[in-house]
């Protein structure tokens, strides 16, 4: 009867044993799989690591994958649980309960838990490519009971209105990647440069062409019934190269000027074969200007990246749902989102715009866009409901201020100094 015991002690014993080695599998397979970087996974895939590739498949359905892992943990510990306390009660009674109650959630607790656990995480990526094959094998094992455990938690959670979108992990990338780069900015791992470029060019698909394009009010444009000499003499003394011609009122955009187009007219007119200087007179601005290219206000700024590359052109009018006039925009407006402002020699020189008085205030122009002073100053004034800081102020006072009026708002002190019709042009902006 002993030897009969003494057997059955150290089989049980050695099932207890057993199952808390695959607790702790399933535990560290768990906290791996979940923590490691994809990126990291498919750079070592790439140089034909076979458990990394395994890794990023099965991390490719995480519902999938956690449903078969916490079924396998959780068989594993109960049954190792209910194995111990058969165990010690044969052993020592009623009280064997409360022993392995004891003695159970200790070895589960180190052994099990925070053992394996502790080393998926500091490990991550070796630990998720060494275990991705047996996962794999799990996953396919469980599946028949994690498809319907998956079908009653769907139910459950859509009877309190909860809808577990299968997409939600695929569309929260981008979220992650940007919060990656900002973590990685707070923490000094990566340049504000570095983070503004890498930023700006993950928004391009969230942001429209109204948001940086030129205002109508401060187009420069041509006359198409203007003389000659004023025609060259504004497209001398212009700091573009293009330049949108009209006719009659502003809002009738015939073709758009190139510099080099009207000097090469000018040159065939006064130094042709046929030239003389009085045959300025003949030159004609619409016979040089290019067909205008007009784009809706509401095209996203990527797509509007890419139809310029595709055009081979970088130089767009921007018009409402209307067909009016409300801007421009060039392929430079768009790029400076990414890299920043982009100046040459006839430009003003804007290397530092935003410098603070003696009292901590920055005199800003109304129209410099929230985006731009966010980038700059590093703020974080919300830009959902405005572009300009003018049209934040507007907004957020629900009327058009007066000059000399002051307002608080986002942690900021703003007083309209000077106005211009129904404008704010200037604004003095001082953190609180």
């Amino acid at each position: 009867m002993a030897a009969d015991l003494d057997t059955t002690f150290w089989i049980i014993a050695g099932a207890i044993v057993l199952l808390l080695v695959m607790s702790a599998f399933f535990s560290g397979s768990e906290t791996a799989l979940t923590a490691a970087s994809r990126a990291k996974l498919r750079a070592q895939a790439d140089k034909g690591s076979a458990g990394a590739d395994s890794a990023l498949k099965v991390t490719e359905d995480s519902e999938r994958l956690i449903g078969a892992v916490l079924l396998g943990n959780n068989l594993t510990n109960i049954l190792s649980a209910s194995l111990a306390t058969s165990l010690l009660t044969r052993l020592v009674g009623p009280s064997g309960v409360a022993l392995a109650t004891l003695v159970m959630t200790f070895l589960v607790l180190i052994f099990a838990e925070v053992l394996p656990k502790t080393y998926a995480i500091t490990n991550a990526e070796t630990a998720a490519a060494r275990v991705a094959p047996a996962v794999r094998v799990v996953i396919i094992v469980f599946s028949p009971i994690v498809a319907a455990i998956r079908a009653l938690v769907r139910m459950l959670l859509s009877l309190f209105g909860v809808k577990a979108d299968p997409d939600s992990q695929l569309l929260g990338r981008r979220e992650e990647i940007a919060g990656a780069i900002a973590l990685g900015h707070s923490e000094g791992a990566v340049e504000k440069e570095d983070r503004d470029r890498l930023l700006g060019a993950l928004d391009l698909s969230d942001r429209t062409v109204e948001e940086i394009m030129l205002h109508r009010s401060e187009i420069e444009m041509v006359d198409a019934d203007a003389t000659p000499d004023q025609i060259v003499s504004q497209a001398l003394t212009s700091p573009h190269t293009r330049l949108p011609v009209f006719r009659g009122e502003r809002e009738n955009i015939i073709g758009v000027m190139h510099a080099k187009d009207l000097f090469r007219e000018v040159h065939r007119l006064v130094r042709g074969k046929e030239g003389t200087p009085e045959r300025i007179a003949d030159l004609d601005v619409v016979k040089v200007a290019m067909k205008p290219y007009f784009v809706p206000e509401t095209t996203s700024l990527d797509e509007q990246m890419r139809q310029f590359l595709r055009r081979h052109t970088h130089f767009a009018l921007v018009v409402d749902e209307y067909g009016s006039l409300q801007g421009l925009l060039t392929l430079e407006d768009i790029l400076e989102e990414i890299v920043g402002e982009i100046t040459d020699e006839f430009d003003v020189n804007d290397a530092q715009p935003f410098k603070p008085s003696e009292a901590g205030d920055y005199t800003i122009d109304g129209a410099t866009t929230i985006r731009d002073l966010n980038r700059a100053m590093d703020w974080s004034l919300p830009d959902d409901e405005a572009n300009t800081i003018a049209g934040l102020v507007i907004h957020e006072a629900q009327m058009i201020p007066a000059e000399g009026q002051v307002f608080s708002f986002h942690g900021f002190r703003f007083e309209v100094l000077t106005r211009k019709e129904n404008r704010i042009t200037r604004l003095k902006i001082r953190p609180l």
